[in-house]
């Protein structure tokens, strides 16, 4: 009988080629430690310009699309990212975006109090400005508060600022906020008295701002990185173009509606004219709603500090929500500790803690949504 064994030569094996190629894949990312740092400045569809050198003899534009690992971590206004590839800012160059480096803050919201997906609004933020009308359109005290929950949860101040007070007297609105430690500044259309600020846009509209409201708020966003967020048509775009020199299209409000115009498509990063290094507003598209899935409700309270002591005499376990036996804040609130707004004040944060018993127990379905 025949042998069949076979003295096999290293020749006689033939290695399958790999479809996709025969460069082996391995986990390790380069660490890209030649990559230049910039500040993103506007994002615009999966276009990112980033600022690069800022305040030196090299600063420039760069424009960058996202690296393909890069792709479910959303890229916002105001984040610093690495830079690698054609970082020169020459016409038609195009940059590759590598790493979003560590944020000091993030500014979030979800589209309503039922979304389980956050949406990082901006980064790096030190305040938010919360832009309502005295009028045309109505303010509303329920955004104020729940932009007032997500300034706080995020570690940033808060700032309100009121326009076309020569519309309506502010004060009923105000007095809603006086037993907080909140900055206001009120601004007004400029009378013939007035030294008005030219905020005139790119679509023809003009205004004219009274100057000291003007100059108040600069003085308060002088040296920080601010974002302003209100509803379309309260005048975001009209202070921007008065404090950054800029010209962003301003819109005005449906008359059947009172809702304002979107002028604003995407966020944008400006400076503050005149403003010391580091000032920067950032200028978002108007919001029709803030939603608070993403807060705990133990962490809304905290938005309330002229409410929060009254917990103290709270039961353990109080939820301090409507249905609560024996909730220390009502005693606080009847004695007046809260001023005559106590009351508003108090059905506000209720309405506040029944988002958060919607969402109460989902975290596990929470997650970042991805702007891209």
């Amino acid at each position: 009988m025949g042998s069949n064994t076979h003295n096999w030569e290293e020749s006689d094996v033939r290695i399958r080629p790999n479809k996709k190629g025969s460069r082996p894949r391995t986990k390790d990312r380069p660490s890209h430690e030649d990559a230049v740092t910039g500040r993103i400045i506007t994002v615009d569809r999966g276009r990112y310009t980033a600022i690069v050198g800022e305040d030196t003899g090299q600063e420039r534009l760069v424009v960058a699309a996202r690296a393909r690992e890069l792709r479910r971590n959303p890229v916002v206004a105001g984040d610093f990212v690495a830079l690698v590839g054609d970082t020169s800012g020459e016409p038609d160059s195009l940059a590759r975006l590598v790493r979003i480096e560590e944020r000091r803050t993030v500014l979030r919201r979800s589209a309503d109090d039922t979304d389980p997906v956050e949406r990082v609004v901006v980064a790096n933020a030190d305040q938010l400005v919360i832009v309502v009308a005295a009028a045309n359109p109505e303010p509303r005290t329920g955004f104020i508060d729940r932009a007032l929950v997500a300034a706080y949860d995020a570690g940033i101040a808060a700032l309100l600022l009121v326009t076309k007070a020569d519309v309506k007297d502010p004060a009923e609105l105000l007095a809603n906020y006086t037993h907080l430690d909140l900055t206001v500044v009120v601004s007004r259309t400029a009378t013939s008295a007035d030294s008005g600020i030219d905020a005139r846009s790119d679509d023809g509209q003009s205004a004219l701002l009274a100057g000291t409201a003007v100059a108040a708020l600069w003085e308060h966003l002088n040296g920080k990185v601010s974002v302003l967020v209100g509803h379309s048509g309260v005048g975001k775009s009209t202070m921007v173009n008065a404090l950054t020199g800029s010209k962003r299209a301003t819109g005005g409000v449906n008359a059947v509606t009172g809702r304002g115009r979107h002028t604003s498509s995407s966020a944008l990063a400006l400076r503050l004219e005149n403003g010391s290094p580091g000032s920067w507003i950032i200028d978002t598209p108007g919001i029709r709603s803030f939603g608070l899935a993403h807060v705990e409700p133990d962490r809304i309270l905290l938005a309330f500090p002229d409410l929060q002591p009254g917990t103290d005499a709270c039961e353990r376990g109080c939820k301090h929500d409507d249905d609560a036996v024996n909730c220390g804040l009502d005693p606080w609130v009847a004695q007046g500790h809260a001023g005559d707004a106590g009351p508003a004040r108090l059905a506000s944060l209720r309405r506040l803690l029944r988002t958060g018993s919607r969402t109460e127990g989902r975290a596990e379905a929470k997650e970042l949504g991805t702007n891209a």
